[in-house]
């Protein structure tokens, strides 16, 4: 029997959203998917395992300013997430992807989109060649992990493996975009059936794979502005910069300007790397061009009122107008 339960819905959660998280609804009962996962399985990977990473994610932000920010945002800076945090909104997103692309196949109404199988065609050779890559990447992942087919920041797709409950949205996944597809080879996605046959199950899982909800989220996914963000993330020179001016911004907006006073030498040398580095294409704009002149300036002004001894209302003001500027070329931070 089918439960109620819209992608669309969950979709948009992870982006729009706060706190607390839920442990979605599957599509269909557990037995449902036998016998190519069998119920207990389903069972427990969904109401335990799943649920753990919910809960443990909501324990994580309790109480921080991470409690108003999306699961986009949660995964997108990783490296500057603590480890449960990283770990567990990683949870809640893989395995809310995995539920929503498995469907029991004679319930499977919609085929594989034309776009989607034109560009599988063109970059794959055809499906049976894409999923032996993906089957290669799951079986060849060393320990827990995920297999993914992603939408890059250019708009071409990708077949990637990543560690963990780790994936190609997180800055610390070295091949970055929108995942569409995710198998998931932790041990416990298959153990009570397969045991360590990992080939067997990545062979049946194929039978749940639900190629129309693939084509629908690839849809969604070269039209999502998170891949903007996610070709941004990917510039060096600024995620370097961003590191500094989180470690020396914040303390300061708590009256701490000791970072600051330490490595105001630090900022300004990363600023100037910035600004005589290459931003991605979408950002190769006039505006973004005037912001990094402007914030090279005012990382100088700072490193030389640090050097005079300026007053902490001074240098409280000035490292405020310069991560104001470093908005214009970031956006706004999620750190």
């Amino acid at each position: 029997m089918r439960l109620f339960f819209f992608i669309g819905v969950i979709a948009s959660h992870f982006i729009i959203n706060g706190q607390p998280y839920n442990l979605p609804n599957l599509n269909f009962n557990y037995e449902e998917y036998e016998p190519y996962i069998d119920a207990k399985t389903m069972e427990i990977h969904h109401s335990k395992h799943h649920q753990a990473y919910v809960t443990n994610l909501n324990k994580a932000i309790a109480g921080t300013n991470l409690e108003k920010s999306s699961l986009n945002d949660l995964m997108m800076y990783a490296s500057f997430r603590s480890e449960a945090v990283r770990n567990n909104a990683g949870g809640h997103f893989n395995h809310t992807l995995f539920w929503e692309i498995l469907t029991p196949k004679e319930k499977q109404a919609n085929p594989i989109s034309s776009e989607l199988e034109n560009v599988i065609k063109n970059q794959f050779g055809n499906i049976d060649s894409l999923k032996a890559k993906l089957n290669q990447a799951a079986s060849t992942r060393f320990g827990a992990g995920w297999a993914w087919l992603v939408v890059t920041p250019q708009k071409k797709l990708i077949v990637t493996s990543t560690p963990n409950q780790d994936n190609p949205i997180m800055d610390v996944a070295k091949d970055r975009g929108i995942p569409i597809l995710g198998i998931d080879v932790w041990e416990h996605a298959y153990y009570l059936k397969y045991q360590n046959k990992r080939g067997d199950y990545l062979g049946a899982i194929w039978n749940l794979i639900d190629w129309g909800v693939v084509s629908q989220k690839y849809m969604s996914a070269i039209n999502d502005p998170l891949l903007a963000q996610i070709e941004k993330d990917t510039w060096p020179e600024l995620k370097e910069f961003h590191r500094v001016m989180s470690q020396v911004f914040h303390p300061s907006e708590k009256g701490n300007l000791d970072p600051l006073k330490n490595r105001s030498g630090e900022l300004l040398a990363k600023a100037i790397l910035l600004k005589n580095s290459t931003p991605p294409l979408p950002l190769q704009k006039e505006e973004i061009s005037k912001a990094l002149m402007k914030l090279v300036k005012q990382c100088d002004e700072l490193d030389k009122l640090k050097s005079k001894n300026a007053k902490t209302e001074v240098l409280t003001k000035k490292i405020a107008e310069a991560h104001d500027t470093f908005h214009i070329i970031q956006g706004l931070c999620q750190d």
